[in-house]
């Protein structure tokens, strides 16, 4: 695989010369733009405002716009002169449990690669050890002109980086969350758990993109001269707004999912679980009773025997 970035890792006094390539690659169908009228391609071209002349990639610079449109000329050598310790450095700051990395800040992923024969023993240091404490390393790294987060962890023999956002690049989720009050049911819960149970675990190596498959095959009958692939015969559609049977749907899901595993697709019915606080209430109530039974037959005991004559 090809490096994209050469430098090192800095791990105390520790120094590993590393290589840096990606680790995931895009397989989505690419489309280019085109003039329907006769097919041509439509390409962009980057032209001056000023002039109105197209502009050559080698005369495309720099500049940071103020907010009153100002533009601020920044050249490489500028950024270059910046004090910045990480420019060619992935530098560790810390280790952590994985635990504390929140998913949201997770970016691209790389591998990183030993860089040479005196970097095996170093690099395969740093390996074991992230093995062993079972945590991952937090580091500081500058890559496309921009200094970055990122997170070291092994994966088999390798260890790969993921690019992470700066904590406050992370949107707070206001706004989000409904904001209609919602009471769920435990009946229901039980049979949403059901279901999870029901769909079970899954291999994600088995899993693959349809659409891509299905844009492939459109794409392999018209370049025969054959016609597009007849869409699929729509189903059910639901959400959208429409007021459901959330007990009626998951009953069906888990019936269907059972039916696709190749089990029993009959769906026991779930009865609510008692409460609690009910079941105390009646245990209180029984208790009174039995209190109030005994208060009667004492005073009626008493009673009787004042009568008595002496």
């Amino acid at each position: 695989m090809r490096s994209i970035w050469n430098g090192a890792i800095s791990f105390g006094l520790v120094s590993i010369p590393i290589k840096l390539v990606n680790a995931t690659e895009s397989r989505s169908v690419s489309f280019r733009q085109i003039h329907i009228e006769d097919g041509g391609r439509v390409r962009y071209k980057k032209v001056c405002e000023l002039d109105g002349e197209e502009v050559a990639a080698a005369d495309i610079g720099k500049a940071y716009e103020e907010a009153d449109g100002t533009m601020i000329p920044i050249t490489d050598e500028d950024l270059a002169a910046l004090p910045l310790p990480t420019a060619k450095t992935i530098e560790i700051v810390a280790f952590v449990p994985a635990g504390e990395i929140d998913p949201l800040q997770m970016e691209a992923a790389y591998y990183l690669s030993a860089n040479g024969v005196p970097a095996a023993k170093p690099y395969t240091l740093l390996r074991e050890a992230l093995k062993r404490s079972d945590k991952v390393a937090v580091a500081k790294f500058a890559l496309r002109g921009r200094e970055r987060l990122g997170m070291l962890r092994v994966v088999d023999e390798v260890i790969a980086m993921h690019g992470l956002l700066w904590p406050d690049e992370i949107r707070a989720p206001e706004g989000v969350a409904p904001e209609t009050p919602v009471t769920v049911r435990e009946a229901e819960l039980d049979l949403a758990d059901a279901l999870m149970a029901t769909l079970g675990e899954v291999d994600i190596s088995t899993l693959h993109d349809d659409y891509r498959s299905a844009v492939e095959e459109m794409i392999a009958a018209k370049a025969e001269g054959g016609e597009a692939v007849a869409p699929p015969t729509p189903g059910e559609e639901g959400g959208g707004g429409q007021v459901i049977d959330l007990m009626a749907a998951l009953e069906n899901s888990v019936r269907a999912a059972k039916e696709a595993r190749g089990e029993d697709a009959e769906v026991t019915e779930l009865k609510p679980r008692a409460k609690k606080a009910t079941a105390k209430k009646a245990t209180a109530k029984k208790t009174t009773a039995k209190k109030t039974t005994a208060t009667k037959k004492t005073t009626q005991a008493k009673k009787t025997t004042r009568k008595r004559p002496a």
